[in-house]
């Protein structure tokens, strides 16, 4: 419930100008994403679903995630390494746990790299949006429960990681199509714009710029499951176990 109330919060942003709507401010479209965050992980510690180690590992990932985005800030096309863990992540923890894990990486790694621009609170719920779909996958594949995951956990953990790579793109175009695009009669969005016609142009315009872009970036996430993928779920399952908690009522 209170994950689905924070993708709600941030599902505006993305369907407004399919509404003939232009996009937000910039500060309140920040506020919404730093607010939706932070609003989820106090939720998540009020109901004693975090607990201090919980939280020290999110931050460890946090880092780790902003490490890697450092060190390849110009990957083949939009190939990043930073969605694998929080693939990995949600697969292990869950879809809320994921969403904390994508959504923190990126706003650590804004503020490491200097990157905080009108696209951050887009990026924000994109990346925290990832890390949910695989959580979501999990409960459909029996996911790593303390023990080296099988080939179709895997499998579907990589089909996700490639799905995603498309869809992340697809969702980060919606803030460069309605500014740099802004009037084209061909592909761009313009203030009114019918609905039919402005989902028509975004497909004009993803075909065309983006497709084989993020066509590297879901390759890349695939085969980072793929090849990294066992150790890595097999490591963050026993995490899980030790860390597991009960909360008894007296």
């Amino acid at each position: 419930m209170k994950l689905a109330l924070v993708s709600l919060l941030g599902l505006p942003l993305f369907v407004w100008p399919f509404l003939g709507q232009p996009l937000p401010p910039d500060v309140p479209a920040f506020t919404l994403a730093i607010g939706a965050a932070g609003g989820l992980l106090l939720l998540e510690v009020g109901a004693r679903r975090l607990d201090a180690r919980r939280l020290a590992l999110l931050a460890v990932l946090a880092a780790i995630d902003t490490g890697l985005r450092l060190a390849v800030l110009q990957g083949i096309g939009g190939f990043s390494p930073i969605f694998f863990l929080v693939l990995c992540a949600g697969f292990v923890f869950g879809p809320s746990y994921g969403f904390l894990v994508g959504a923190f990486s990126i706003i650590v790694s804004a503020l490491a790299e200097g990157g905080e621009g009108a696209w951050l609170p887009y990026q924000v719920f994109a990346t925290g949006w990832v890390g949910v779909a695989a959580g979501l996958a999990a409960h459909l594949s029996g996911g790593p429960a303390g023990r080296m995951p099988g080939w179709r956990p895997l499998a579907i953990l990589a089909a996700v990681g490639a799905l995603s790579g498309w869809a992340f793109g697809a969702l980060m175009d919606v803030q460069v199509w309605t500014t740099v695009y802004a009037g084209d009669p061909a592909v761009g969005w313009r203030p009114g714009m019918p609905t039919a016609t402005a989902l028509r142009n975004f497909g004009r315009f993803y075909l065309l710029t983006s497709l084989a872009y993020d066509t590297f970036r879901s390759v890349g996430n695939a085969l980072m499951v793929l090849v990294l993928g066992v150790p890595v779920l097999a490591g963050l399952a026993r995490v899980r176990s030790r860390l597991s908690f009960e909360v008894v009522s007296e």
